[in-house]
Parts: structure tokens; sequence; C-alpha cells
């Protein structure tokens, strides 16, 4: 009898022990993971540099208060300012991406006090759209475009509209006098891998700009070279400047660490800094930002940098692509996606799925069963999250599963 809550459809393996890109469970079977955590592994498992950074500071300090100066918050902001997102601005640390994407939420309620309507009512309403994932706390459901993460738990915080994604017409209608920012994921992970045109993303940003609107991305899942750019907005529209940008899952590589930066341009004639709205007492956490889980985010960027990672994202990918599309396989009926965040989009028409299965979940239970590891998004999409340093030899094997599976479970087979 489990004393865990049975708050997951966990598929049926254990596993004890990870090394690289592979995993293996507690009667000694080896998968290869090419869901890493969903996203969060980004240089797979046990990998030495991360492993020997968290060794090094868990002997020397793990927690203070963030009443105190913390040396390694200081140092990993910096990297993310000045290497990764190269705009000026600031970083609070959290530890997880809904708590990243509630401080998104605070600002844009803080924007709204600070830039009110004509009548001197503040601005509160933050738009979103369909298909969209923001997190699992209150805040970050009612932002979230999918009615399945909300049933059971109304009545909601108010303040949010969903929109058709990559619909700039429909986004324009919307606006209102209470709208105070846009919140949008440059790629929709959890939603079915659907990537923003650069038409719709430069449209945002201008429609925000017309309208005196924040510009809130979200790269929990996509950001820290998991598209292939440090910044997944700059693989699809990389002139644009967001306003706040929030992330978490592959920046610590495995250790838990959440962030959101918030631009230092400024919002009045006056001077004030966006960044300035979150002052002492607006914002706050216990654990965010503290000696070990910077430690473990400084090694997992520090590594990225330093092996040539993002080129070796995006010739993954191009082998992922030019791989499946040589199979000729209509089951498949497209890639999206972008970097090592892709999506199968499946036919399940022409799958054998059991009554009251939904496709993707059952594709990845049988790929489970012949060794690979990898999560759905939604209903027909299975997504391939790879270690970013994945090897060719790696992604050929797990194809080679993906293609022998999906022919086996052919209607026609």
């Amino acid at each position: 009898m489990s004393h865990v809550l049975s708050t997951y459809a966990r598929f049926p393996v254990t596993l004890v022990r990870g090394e690289g890109a592979r995993v293996w469970d507690d009667a000694g079977k080896s998968y290869l993971d090419f869901c890493t955590g969903i996203a969060v592994c980004s240089l797979g498992h046990c990998p030495p540099r991360l492993v020997d950074a968290i060794r090094e500071q868990a002997g020397t300090l793990m927690h203070v208060s963030n009443l105190y100066g913390i040396p390694q918050q200081e140092e990993l902001a910096r990297v993310i300012v000045e290497e990764q997102v190269k705009l000026p601005g600031k970083v609070f640390f959290a530890n997880s991406g809904a708590e990243s994407n509630d401080g998104l939420i605070k600002t844009a309620r803080k924007f709204g006090h600070a830039r009110p309507q004509p009548d001197g009512s503040p601005r509160f309403e933050v738009l979103s759209f369909t298909k969209s994932f923001h997190g699992r706390t209150l805040g970050g459901i009612s932002a979230t475009g999918q009615d399945k993460v909300k049933e059971g738990f109304d009545p909601l915080p108010t303040g949010f509209r969903h929109l058709p994604f990559n619909d700039l017409a429909a986004l324009e209608a919307a606006i209102a006098p209470e709208t105070a920012a846009i919140l949008l994921e440059p790629v929709q992970g959890e939603g079915g891998v659907n990537v923003a045109t650069p038409e719709f993303l430069r449209g945002v940003a201008a429609l925000c700009k017309k309208h005196d609107l924040l510009l809130l991305l979200d790269e929990v899942q996509a950001g820290f070279n998991r598209c292939g750019p440090a910044m997944a907005w700059r693989a699809i529209a990389p002139e644009i400047e967001p306003d706040a940008i929030s992330w978490a899952k592959g920046m610590g590589g495995g250790f838990p660490i959440g962030a959101f930066w918030l631009s230092d341009r400024a919002i009045d004639d006056a001077g004030t800094c966006l960044s300035s709205l979150l002052g002492p007492g607006s914002h706050g956490t216990t654990y965010g930002g503290n000696p070990l889980a910077c430690a473990a985010s400084l090694a997992v960027l520090a590594e990225i940098a330093d092996a040539g990672i993002e080129a070796n994202v995006l010739q993954q990918e191009q082998h992922i692509r030019e791989t499946i599309a040589s199979w000729k396989l209509p089951v498949i009926t497209e890639v999206r996606g972008l970097g090592l965040l892709l999506g199968l989009g499946l036919d399940a028409s022409q799958l054998a799925v059991p009554d009251g299965k939904l496709p993707a979940a059952f594709v990845c239970g049988e790929l489970l069963k012949a060794g690979l590891l990898v999560p759905p998004a939604g209903p027909e999409t299975v997504r391939l999250l790879p270690p970013l340093n994945v090897s060719s030899a790696e992604v050929d094997e797990a194809l080679t599963v993906v293609r022998s599976t999906l022919e086996s479970l052919l209607t026609s087979h």
C-alpha cells in the first residue's frame, strides 16, 4: 500500500539509477531516456560537473535565508542576464516553473497598478492562449488554456482570458482597457508541442508596445538551449525584447530551481524600471536561490556553454527530422517543435489503440516496454526530450525503437 497521493497516472516502472542518457529500473532493466524528467535533465543523468558542484557546495553551505547575501545567487543572476538573456534586467530565484509563472502574474498586476486605466482603476488582466500550460498553482491553472487542469478547483482567480494560439487578429480584438499583459510559451510543450510563428511573436510584441502591455514569455520547458539558442524566443524572432521571462526545468539539470527575469526598461517618464516594481515585502521565497541550487545551475550552464551544446541540439534536431521523414510512415503526421523539444503528431486512426486509452499515452507505454522513455503531449502527440548532449548513436537507437513500435501497432499490421 502506497502512502503517496495518487496525483500521477504512473507508468509501470520504478527507476533507481541513471547515467548519461540511460536509466535502470529496480529489476535491472536499462532504458534510453528521451523524457529526461520532462525536459529537466539537460545533460543526462549524473553528469560529473553537476555532481561535483553539488557535492562541493553541500559540504560548504547548503542553505541560508534570502535575508542575507548569497554569492552563488549573485553570480547566477549575472550569468543569466549578461550571457543568456543579454538584455538589462534582474532575476528572482524560485524552486519551480509554477512559482516562476506566479511571479510573472504578480508582476503584471503590479504593472497594472503603476500604469492604470484612464479612470485610475488598475489594469489586471492577463491574456494567454489555448493549449498553453503555466503550472499547477491556482494562478498557473487560471492562466492555462486547458480545461482539464481546472476541473474541480473553481472558483478560480479572475483576470485571465484564453485566445487561439498563433491568431494575431483574435488577440488584437481581445485587448481591453483592463488588459495588462500577454503571456505565452514560444513553444507550447504540454499542449502538443506547438511553435509560435515568427509573424505571431513579432505581432504580439508590437501589440504590447502599441497598448502599453507587458510581454511575458514562459520558457519553463523551452529555455536554456532546449530549443537551440539559450533563449527559445531567439530561435523564432530574435529581434523582439520581452519584458519578463520564466524558467525552471532544465536550468538545474535535475536539481530543483526556477527563476524569472524582469527587464530594466523604464515604464514611465520618471524612469521607473519594470524590475523595481517588486520591492521588499512584495514577493519572496524560503528556499529559492539558495547556495546549493545556484551552484548546481551554474555548473549546468557552464557545461552547456563549454561543451558546444547548442550546436549539438541543432544537429540532432536535423538528424531526427531527416530520419523520420525517410521512413515515410503516414501514422506520423508531422514533427513539430524546435531543437530537442519535438513532438511526433500521430494519426490515431492508423493505430490499434485499446478502448479507453489515449493514443499518445498508449504509444508511450509500448515504447517503455521496448526500452525507451518518452512522455505524451496531449492525446495524439509523443514528445522527444533527450538530453541536450545526446549522441547520434543514441538518437539512432531511440528512433529504431520508435519506428519498430509504431509499425507493430498499425491497424494494417
